[in-house]
């Protein structure tokens, strides 16, 4: 699935943070946009899945001009979405929070196994709750969710927020194998540079609402940009 994106202005009310952006993604690539907070990165990925009315611009997604459309028929193209916030049902358990959304995208019993063998904690814990779960593994479980809808865009939000360092590992090692294996295109936005860097094709820095800087994360000067472009 590829992602066209045109003169894109969107914000909060009178408050325009996103104004005149372009961005293009191709079918089977990884993006990745990094910035440090309200830069506009969450606003982008907003405006993306219409949850903001008064966006303009145009965007396209697979072919279609989605400008206008609710998140819910934009999110049916086959779409992914990890939000920043974990948005699960709380009083479901992690299985039934898991089956949910492998009931809304038909994804298969072999896939559910796949990423549940990447979480274990998760797979030892499906009859818990999921709002008693620690914070670390709420985020994993969004992730799992998203994931078991087999979607072929895969949104994320700042998806290392809140994760050990051996946890973002394994995020990193699923998420390689599901675009190794499944061909997924990935737009994330993250401050974790290093996650950025190892998932993504591109990265790109955002300031105040604009796509500032880009560079091929194969680029032996890659970090160094990225770090002089985040700098204050």
């Amino acid at each position: 699935m590829n992602v066209s994106v045109s003169g894109l202005r969107a914000g909060y009310g009178s408050a325009t943070i996103i104004e005149g952006l372009d961005l293009n993604v191709g079918e089977g690539e990884a993006y990745a946009i990094v910035g440090r907070n309200g830069m506009g990165k969450t606003t982008l990925v907003k405006a993306l899945l219409g949850y903001l009315p008064g966006t303009t611009g145009t965007v396209r997604i697979s072919g279609h001009e989605t400008g206008g459309w609710p998140t819910h028929r934009i999110i049916r193209l086959g779409i992914g979405y990890a939000p920043q916030e974990e948005n699960l049902f709380s009083e479901l358990t992690v299985g039934d929070n898991l089956d949910f959304g492998r009931a809304r995208g038909n994804g298969p019993d072999s896939l559910r196994d796949y990423v549940l063998s990447h979480f274990p904690v998760l797979g030892s814990r499906l009859r818990q709750h999921a709002g008693t779960l620690s914070g670390g593994e709420q985020k994993m479980l969004v992730l799992a969710r998203t994931l078991v809808l087999e979607p072929t865009l895969v949104i994320l939000d700042e998806i290392s927020d809140g994760l050990q360092p051996a946890m973002v590992s394994k995020v990193q090692e699923l998420l390689l194998d599901i675009r190794r294996q499944r061909g997924v295109t990935i737009i994330m936005v993250e401050q974790n540079l290093d996650l950025a860097l190892a998932l993504a094709d591109r990265v790109a820095v955002m300031k105040r609402g604009s796509l500032v800087h880009e560079t091929a994360s194969e680029s032996p000067t890659a970090h160094q940009e990225l770090v002089q472009e985040l700098a204050p």
